[in-house]
């Protein structure tokens, strides 16, 4: 079963140069190993997803990520009507790019669920 994510995750993107992390925003009080859990509405753009390095998209200009939403996060479990960002979650960027987690950022369980 695939675990959550949390902030200070490791993310890639396939068009990207180099890894990035995720900052969670959406919300204060869910954690997971001291550290709190992602929902789908961490995906803003240089607020939650910072730049990959350079971008193969355009040429190896610098990366602008241009995010909207996670996709194949849960199914019903959620936090405060958000669903939740899991280690198999996706983000697409508008400029073609996949972003995936490679680190889900914590290793303990889950608290305050």
């Amino acid at each position: 079963m695939p675990q959550k994510v949390t902030t200070t995750a490791q993310l890639e993107c396939d068009k990207g140069t180099k890894p990035s992390q995720l900052a969670v925003t959406s919300q204060d009080f869910c954690k997971a190993g001291d550290k709190l859990i992602a929902t789908e509405q961490d995906a803003k753009p240089n607020e939650n997803i910072m730049p990959f390095g350079n971008c193969k998209a355009k040429y190896n200009q610098a990366c602008t990520p241009q995010t909207q939403k996670w996709d194949k996060t849960t199914q019903n479990d959620e936090i405060n009507g958000l669903k939740i960002v899991l280690e198999t979650s996706e983000c697409i960027c508008k400029t073609g790019g996949k972003i995936t987690i490679i680190n889900k950022g914590h290793s303990g369980k889950t608290e305050a669920e």
